[in-house]
């Protein structure tokens, strides 16, 4: 079941990523780009802490990891990289508010899922979180509580937010069908049950009290799992969709979820027409039979995935060309 929402979600909003270290720069980016939704830029190219893996264990209570070799690892107290992290979010924060002043309506703000997140960071044996159910109950808990405080922390210094919560599962798909390698890389961890994984992003969408949305640029996304989940949206790379996807993105659309549709590329290439980028979407939405007068209340366009590779450049024209192809999708819905 989706949130009712008090304000209507805008035409157009950026993933999370952007290249670059300067968050002034891109926080006014994202506030003057979606003048209707903006974002909470992540800059990964700041190094560690600064990536969304990095940034979301900043975010957890009473639990803490540093970079090893292999990569995050848990430990026992806050280190340096979590100190770096805690810094660069709340550098990132101080210059979204300052360019959002006043403003009233959706904000979106984004954090690893609990099961992209089990699936990336090892225990102290090394070993991916996700090969304990007891780790990633307790990984769980402490996002949680986590977000409910970064949540709380956005409302505060944006009085007027109503704050849509983004998890990226990049990893969801892989995490159900057993695809995750273990730390030796010759075997894999077994596929977590289907409920178990429904559950667990029930509980955090419902701590959270508010519109809640996942983001995944792999392809299969389970729609269905989400949909019951209690997300409110899915985003998504609408490249990657196939025919397997239609039935589910139907009922889900006729249920109220709203989809983030990612059809600008992510990375430098020569945009095309607006237009022609939500031709997809008005395709899909004839072959779905769905009216289309719904699709602009319907669809959020976006970039195909998070900027972190693009050119400083070409990421400012991909976050305009959304904004554009959006218009082209509210005029001419067929």
């Amino acid at each position: 079941m989706t949130e009712d929402r008090t304000t209507p979600w805008g035409p157009a909003t950026g993933v999370g990523s952007m290249p670059g270290t300067d968050a002034r720069e891109a926080a006014k980016t994202a506030a003057g780009t979606f003048e209707r939704f903006p974002f909470l830029p992540e800059l990964p190219a700041r190094g560690p802490g600064a990536d969304m893996i990095g940034r979301t264990l900043g975010l957890l209570v009473e639990m803490y990891a540093r970079v090893e070799p292999s990569g995050w690892r848990f430990g026992d107290r806050p280190g340096r990289d979590t100190r770096r992290a805690w810094s660069w979010l709340g550098e990132d924060l101080d210059a979204l508010e300052e360019f959002t002043q006043g403003y009233e309506g959706p904000l979106k703000i984004q954090a690893v899922g609990p099961w992209t997140l089990a699936a990336a960071v090892e225990l102290r044996g090394g070993e991916a979180a996700l090969s304990d159910p007891g780790a990633v109950r307790d990984l769980a808990g402490s996002l949680q509580e986590g977000l409910k405080q970064h949540v709380a922390d956005v409302r505060r210094r944006i009085p007027g937010a109503e704050v849509v919560l983004q998890l990226d599962e990049p990893s969801l798909t892989a995490v159900l069908r057993g695809q995750i390698k273990s730390a030796s890389g010759y075997r894999t961890h077994r596929a977590v049950d289907r409920q178990l994984v429904e559950s667990t992003l029930r509980g955090l969408i419902e701590a959270h009290g508010g519109p809640a949305i996942v983001h995944t640029c792999a392809p299969d996304v389970p729609f269905a799992l989400l949909r019951r989940a209690g997300v409110a949206g899915v985003s998504f790379d609408a490249s990657l969709l196939t025919e397997r996807d239609e039935e589910s993105i139907g009922e889900g659309v006729e249920a109220g979820l709203k989809l983030f549709a990612g059809v600008v590329p992510s990375t430098d290439t020569a945009l095309s027409d607006p237009a022609s980028n939500v031709m997809g979407v008005r395709t899909l939405w004839r072959r779905l039979g769905l009216n289309p007068g719904s699709l602009a209340e319907s669809v959020v366009v976006t970039p195909s995935c998070g900027l972190a590779g693009a050119s400083p450049s070409y990421a400012r024209k991909a976050l305009a060309h959304c904004v554009a192809a959006a218009r082209s999708l509210a005029d001419n819905p067929e």
